[in-house]
């Protein structure tokens, strides 16, 4: 009887979504009202990340039966969102029933059974592990046509949707699958007898691709220690991301705060993790802050002053939790797990290495001969996104050396000299993180916010900042 007065309370509220560009100079706000319930918070944040909106500001009210948040966001290119099929999309996204409105992203099973198999991986990271299973797919006839590979402390996780390269479309054989599974998995477990390689085909479904990659990742336990991990990146270690989770014993919340660099779909992580450790967040708090690297810069280098600020951003964020049964973090190691866990989340996204893109037409067999030339010259792929559109292959790549360091020039050279200089080009070389202060301060910036709980008070704190 609760869960059907809930569904009655929502269908006679439902969520309201305002799209303004007048109110703040520099940003597109997106204001947010709707009945409270479990998950809506990352349903919104969702829909940002799949138009690749970046999230400047965030403010978050959820405590009650009233979900109401304000974002202040803009495109890749720093603007604000001008484009009408993006502001309806988001709006009939937000307002609609999110169940039966597909996404315009691809998903883990989304799209109809016969258009692809889409296969689940996860195991222990090691160089030229992509290389391998490309091979063992290529060998088994399969043609990848979208994918999506992460690496975090000497683990992996992938999804791949493969076709038969023959038909173009998914694969049904059932002793086929058979073997495709056994093979990958003998890949995936390599000379390791420490944890057992992981391999299933997804059915299909509406579970957000980055989602089912956190979701594998933390089910394969990569935000524990790893020596080798550790060792890789002692170096590393002032500019890992810097997260605290203390008591607000006052209001009966945790407190957790984090700072790190900026990135696209960070929040979205952040969120993502915490929602799926059963976590709620009742109010928060996001801002994003320019570090001025250089007050003053000569009129030549205005363009790369310029440059160097815009890559060096970092994000604020503090949130006020509890778990879904009511209660905050409780004890020192659900403590240390939390926070463990947002670094991880934080961290397996990051552009580790230099970014390289490929596009070229697409033919069988392609990224496994891609991945063989990066092999052959001890690159590294740290992540990696491959995608098919009207028969390009546009991939992008984040390479290291076999140590976890800069790639030499020479080595690219002569990878693009092999693959083809205009086929594959280098993007950037991603930048050391901001060093993570050393001190743990809690700023408790929504203290005001539990002795005004309208939403006009909710706005003025909205102005003030």
């Amino acid at each position: 009887m609760d869960d059907e007065y809930s569904k009655f309370v929502r269908r006679m509220n439902p969520p309201r979504v305002v799209i303004d560009n007048d109110t703040c100079e520099d940003a597109t706000v997106i204001q947010v009202d709707s009945v409270n319930k479990h998950g809506i918070l990352l349903d919104v944040v969702q829909v940002l990340a799949e138009v690749n909106l970046i999230i400047t500001k965030a403010y978050i009210s959820s405590d009650g039966v009233w979900f109401m948040d304000v974002f202040n966001v803009i495109d890749q290119n720093g603007k604000k969102i001008r484009d009408r099929d993006i502001i309806n999309y988001i709006q009939m996204r937000l307002e609609s029933n999110a169940s039966f409105v597909p996404s315009m992203r691809d998903s883990v099973g989304v799209m109809p059974s016969e258009e692809h198999t889409s296969i689940e991986l996860s195991g222990t990271d090691r160089p030229g592990l992509l290389s391998e299973m490309c091979a063992v797919l290529a060998d088994l006839h399969c043609n990848v046509v979208n994918a999506e590979i992460w690496t975090h402390n000497a683990r992996a996780a992938a999804v791949v949707h493969v076709t038969d390269d023959s038909t173009g479309c998914a694969i049904k054989d059932l002793n086929r699958l058979t073997t495709i599974k056994e093979l990958l998995c003998n890949v995936l477990r390599g000379n390791s007898e420490l944890k057992a390689a992981k391999m299933t085909l997804a059915t299909p479904g509406v579970t957000n691709r980055d989602r089912r990659l956190h979701q594998l990742m933390f089910a394969d336990r990569d935000y524990e220690k790893v020596e080798r991990a550790e060792l890789q990146r002692i170096e590393d270690k002032g500019s890992r991301p810097h997260v605290t989770a203390l008591d607000c014993s006052q209001k009966d919340y945790t407190v957790v705060t984090m700072r790190s660099k900026d990135r696209p779909k960070l929040l979205f992580d952040i969120i993502c993790t915490l929602t799926d450790m059963q976590y709620v967040v009742f109010h928060g708090m996001v801002n994003t802050g320019r570090m001025e690297a250089y007050q003053q810069s000569a009129a030549g280098f205005d363009k790369l002053m310029t440059a160097l600020n815009l890559m060096l951003t970092s994000l604020y964020r503090e949130f006020y939790i509890r778990h879904v049964d009511g209660l905050p973090i409780s004890s020192e190691a659900e403590r240390e797990r939390v926070v463990q866990c947002l670094e991880a989340a934080i961290e397996r996204r990051a552009s580790e290495g230099l970014e390289l893109q490929l596009c070229t037409d697409d033919r069988v067999g392609l990224l496994s001969d891609i991945t063989r030339i990066f092999r052959e010259n001890s690159l590294c792929i740290k992540r990696a996104e491959i995608s098919t559109k009207g028969g390009k292959a546009i991939d992008t790549f984040y390479v290291t050396d076999v140590t976890g360091n800069t790639v030499d020039p020479k080595i690219i050279d002569s990878v693009r000299r092999q693959i083809g200089q205009t086929i594959l080009q280098v993007r950037r070389n991603s930048s050391p993180p901001p060093k993570a202060p050393q001190g743990t301060t809690m700023g408790y910036l929504f203290g005001n916010l539990f002795k005004a709980r309208s939403f006009q008070n909710f706005k003025l704190i909205r102005s003030y900042s």
